[in-house]
């Protein structure tokens, strides 16, 4: 703030102890130094509410700025319904690879005429056939 050396101190120092004298000068140089306390708490504070002030007012700036664009919400949601119907659309299509080549491995051979398969399906089977499609 102000540039005072050592020895500008001690010219004020001795222009004090010769005015005022030196029986008052210890009680003025307390007083002294509690006002000058109290004046940088003063400043202090008011650059802290300062600081506050202008701190909030970016933030208001800046949410008015993203409340105009497009949130990342909405496009972080469009690729998210994206990527999950596209996965649920691979998982059907090996489900149904799966099923059909389990269908195929499970069919009787035509050579095995001793073994019957009843052509009746359980309810489990409907249930699993109406999960699938």
């Amino acid at each position: 703030m102000f540039d005072i050396g050592f020895w500008e101190l001690s010219i004020i120092m001795i222009v004090a102890l010769l005015v005022i004298g030196p029986e008052r000068l210890p009680g003025i140089a307390r007083k002294a130094g509690i006002l000058v306390g109290k004046a940088r708490r003063m400043v202090q504070s008011v650059k802290d509410d300062i600081d506050k002030e202008l701190a909030a007012e970016e933030l208001r700036n800046v949410i008015a700025k993203h409340k105009n664009s497009a949130s990342a919400f909405d496009i972080l949601d469009e690729d998210t319904r994206e990527t999950i119907s596209d996965s649920v659309n691979v998982a059907k299509k090996q489900i149904e690879e799966a099923r059909s080549e389990y269908l195929v491995k499970s069919a009787p051979d035509e050579t095995d005429t001793d073994k019957t398969t009843p052509d009746v399906t359980s309810p489990d089977d409907e249930q699993q056939q109406k999960r699938i499609s």
